[in-house]
């Protein structure tokens, strides 16, 4: 006996909400032109993000360069085993040009490819400006290869944006007025400001708002690159960017992919509904924080053996109030590497406790964050500096190490 994992219905709402919105073609093309940097650029200038962006481009004429550090220690790459590095935390423009800044100071930091952001796509941060600007200072200057946007359910957002999806898929969603023409999805499990961090609990069919809010924002600013912490999140997404090709996903760490027994559960999602040419939306699965060295290596043989281009992260340093104080998993990393299986090294943290490097900073609204910038620029920079020493000690043990274009010569 088999079970769909979507039924007749579920099907014709995600169709319905594909086609309010162009088609796939049409969703495709926006979002590939919206990746322009000059687009970007006009655009950002016009919202009062161009100076921002100017000064960027002559900041990182000063980071290191990958070439200078392995011609100054003799190093080759003579091992099986890619590392590619990765940092989240990137919370918006203004901490993220801050961090650009220590790094140039620094000059010898090496700057990660792949960037995670967790912030809720607000109307201010999706069309004030915002988020485009973040994504052109990480994909354009920096030449980051992945730029992850954070969807959580739980963003207040106009009241409209919530009548027009029930209106389009024929759905209800459960909401609250919270005034000035703005609504907000009732999380049963959100008790505090960020419990059940804004939004991983889908409850009903909340994954259709998940779907619209991340496909408004790919269409508006070119992000194509999101976050996907839910299990029917998933299976939605598999479906629903079947023919978009460029629109791809990184699954949560707080799936608790700890086994291999976890990782073949998503497997078997990603098998229902996959493009034509045998891909899947999904491009990055972390594995879970309890994992150990053997059982990430074995989920990489798996996925290896599945055929799809999958990649697998795992967290080295995380948030003291993520989980445990102590957590490095820096040795574990080292081990998969020898082993010959590629990984991508994830910085929540650099494991110092420093003000702002918390759960909490993920959730501050536009204004404080903007306030705050300086701070979380801060810590941005250190988990950058962590990131760094652990990819050189990679690359001198031998393993071709990833990071972003800006970090090259050529």
């Amino acid at each position: 006996m088999h079970f769909e994992l979507l039924s007749d219905k579920d099907l014709k709402a995600m169709d319905e909400l594909v086609n309010s919105y162009g088609g796939a073609k049409e969703i495709s093309e926006k979002i590939e032109a919206s990746r322009d940097y000059e687009t970007r650029k006009k655009i950002a200038g016009e919202k009062g993000f161009g100076e921002m962006l100017e000064k960027a481009e002559e900041f990182v004429q000063s980071f290191g360069k990958v070439e200078d550090f392995m011609e100054k220690n003799d190093i080759s790459v003579t091992k099986k085993g890619v590392c590619t590095t990765q940092v989240s935390g990137f919370q918006a423009a203004r901490p993220t040009y801050e961090c650009i800044m220590r790094v140039a100071e620094d000059g010898e930091v090496l700057f990660p490819t792949e960037m995670i952001s967790v912030v809720g796509l607000t109307e201010n941060y999706v069309y004030g400006g915002d988020l485009l600007s973040t994504l052109a200072l990480a994909e354009n200057i920096l030449g980051a290869s992945k730029f992850c946007t954070t969807n959580l359910l739980g963003t207040p957002l106009p009241e409209e944006r919530f009548a027009r999806i029930e209106k389009v898929t024929g759905e209800k969603f459960a909401r609250a007025d919270l005034g000035k023409g703005l609504s907000q999805i009732i999380l049963k499990n959100m008790g505090t400001s960020y419990g059940n961090l804004g939004g991983v609990e889908v409850g009903n069919n909340n994954h259709l708002v998940y779907l619209d809010g991340i496909t408004r924002a790919a269409i508006s600013t070119g992000a194509n690159f999101f976050l996907n912490p839910s299990w029917s999140t998933i299976v939605a997404a598999c479906y629903y960017a079947r023919e978009i090709p460029n629109l791809s996903f990184k699954i949560s760490m707080l799936l608790s992919t700890q086994n291999a027994i976890q990782l073949r559960m998503l497997l078997n999602i990603f098998k229902e509904y996959l493009r034509d040419d045998g891909t899947t939306p999904i491009y990055e699965i972390n594995i879970g924080n309890a994992a150990t060295a053997e059982t990430f290596i074995q989920c990489s043989e798996e996925v290896q053996a599945s055929g799809l281009p999958i990649f697998l992260a795992a967290h080295l340093r995380i948030n003291l109030d993520l989980g445990r104080a102590d957590f490095n998993w820096t040795e574990n990393a080292f081990k998969v590497l020898e082993a010959g299986r590629d990984l991508t090294i994830k910085y929540e943290s650099d494991g110092e406790g420093r003000p702002y490097d918390t759960m909490e900073a993920y959730f501050l609204s536009d204004e404080e964050r903007n306030e705050k910038a300086a701070l979380i620029g801060e810590v941005i920079y250190h988990k950058c500096v962590r990131c760094d020493k652990d990819a050189k000690e990679i690359m001198k043990r031998g393993h071709q190490t990833q990071f972003a274009k800006v970090s090259y010569r050529t």
